[in-house]
């Protein structure tokens, strides 16, 4: 069987997240539809539910994309389907945001300012519920939709963890854990999303608006439909996965600085945002 995961991020173009995404997804499943390959799992992402209003989210719901990334998910989705109408199984997984050893990015940001004793920046009151995923808890989606029975498999599942709390909690309990003078600071999204947009067009940050845009809002997907029908269970809280990343992130931080990318592997040159440091 084949698990396909590869998407180009937010980060890079329209043109090149297209490319990879969409007509990247086409490709595979065509050749594993001429390998004879009876099965193949894709990743997609919830991205393709856009902003919703309403929560918690379900597999049901309209999918509206922001963006070029969101809706290049969408339209790889739709290629899934065709081929599903074709005989092929194609599990579908969409996970919440996920985290755990060896993801960066974003979360390397909020690592660093933690581990130096930083008031973290939170965009709005940080009373929202914002969803994540532990990496490992991914792992076992992907691992039951690859070898799950076809009638059960063959669908398309939400993954998220099953405990999280507000964003001021959540965030909270880890700058607890690391036991600096760290903790949540929330500013008024009237204030800092302009801020951030800015930065954004002038490549000072690399924060881009799905990250921005929905950081003070809920944020939260139904999980029911994976647990029963794949039988999974998420193993690790909000704040349980972003501490064990954190623990993983402290024993590897000297050799992670000064290597920067645009991958969730690597740190993200902070731009502007390693000035603001100062401040906070």
């Amino acid at each position: 069987m084949v698990i396909h995961a590869a998407a180009a991020l937010p980060l890079e173009s329209a043109k090149e997240i297209r490319s990879v995404t969409v007509d990247g997804t086409r490709i595979v499943l065509e050749e594993v539809e001429k390998a004879g390959i009876k099965r193949m799992v894709y990743i997609s992402s919830t991205a393709v539910y856009g902003v919703p209003e309403k929560h918690p989210i379900f597999e049901i719901d309209p999918m509206i994309g922001v963006g070029p990334y969101g809706e290049s998910k969408i339209a790889a989705e739709g290629i899934c389907a065709e081929f599903r109408a074709r005989g092929l199984c194609v599990p579908i997984v969409r996970p919440k945001t996920f985290i755990g050893i060896e993801r960066l990015g974003v979360f390397q940001i909020l690592f660093e300012w933690v581990r130096k004793g930083k008031k973290i920046p939170v965009i709005g009151s940080g009373n929202n519920r914002y969803q994540l995923l532990e990496v490992e808890d991914l792992v076992e989606a992907i691992l039951l939709a690859a070898t799950a029975p076809s009638d059960k498999a063959n669908d398309t599942f939400n993954v998220g963890a099953e405990i999280f709390d507000t964003v001021n909690k959540d965030v909270g309990a880890l700058c607890a854990y690391a036991g600096y003078d760290a903790r949540p600071m929330g500013i008024p999204s009237w204030l800092v999303k302009p801020v951030l947009q800015i930065l954004e067009m002038l490549k000072l940050s690399p924060l881009y608006k799905w990250v921005y845009g929905t950081a003070d809002r809920d944020s939260f997907v139904s999980v029911d439909k994976i647990k029963q029908q794949l039988g999974w269970h998420a193993t690790r809280s909000n704040a349980e996965a972003l501490i064990n990343a954190y623990r993983w992130y402290l024993q590897h931080y000297q050799d992670i600085e000064g290597t920067t990318g645009t991958t969730h592997r690597v740190a993200w040159d902070q731009g502007a945002l390693k000035w603001f440091q100062r401040f906070f």
